[in-house]
């Protein structure tokens, strides 16, 4: 064993796939790349996620107290990556970045048709939103495409650099 730098952590312990977090506030929409997000709960779905107060979604997420969590298949990566590199402050993403809105049933953000799920999440706890940017989201109404059929998701790991799903594997478990 050696050395691992402590700024590399991070690389090592991948929360999920990278999504696409919607929140609409004041009549405009935005959307953001995020990666720093786990289930916390299963039911009713409980999400826990990072949004720094430095991102422009995360006004909207605190003074309106819901969202989606849009998650998108391989195919969307390289606007996906884009949409993390832009700020809604200075331009409409959902334009920029030809993504289509599809309202929602509960919430005001957002669905983004490309996605293959797309999650309704009221935030529900932010006990420790001022201390780490971190919300407690429930999940209240949860979409999929039935078109996008076996979607690969991309997971962050740092520096540009992403994996895609791989093999799935079957193993006896008492999980459900």
């Amino acid at each position: 064993m050696r050395d691992y730098p402590l700024a590399k952590v991070y690389q090592t312990i991948e929360p999920g796939p990278v999504v696409l977090l919607t929140t609409a506030a004041k009549g405009r929409a935005n959307v953001m790349t995020m990666s720093w997000h786990m289930m916390v709960d299963f039911e009713p779905p409980l999400i826990a996620c990072i949004v720094s107060e430095g991102d422009y979604s995360f006004a909207a997420l605190r003074a309106t107290g819901e969202c989606v969590i849009a998650i998108p298949a391989v195919e969307l990566a390289p606007k996906v990556v884009k949409i993390g590199n832009a700020s809604g402050r200075d331009i409409d993403k959902f334009a920029a970045f030809g993504l289509t809105r599809v309202p929602a049933a509960h919430v005001a953000a957002p669905l983004i048709a490309e996605c293959f799920i797309n999650l309704e999440c009221t935030v529900i706890d932010t006990r420790l939103v001022n201390a780490y940017g971190l919300f407690i989201l429930e999940v209240v109404k949860a979409w999929t495409d039935p078109k996008q059929k076996n979607a690969k998701t991309i997971h962050h790991r740092g520096y540009g650099k992403f994996a895609v799903d791989g093999d799935i594997i079957k193993l006896k478990s008492k999980m459900r």
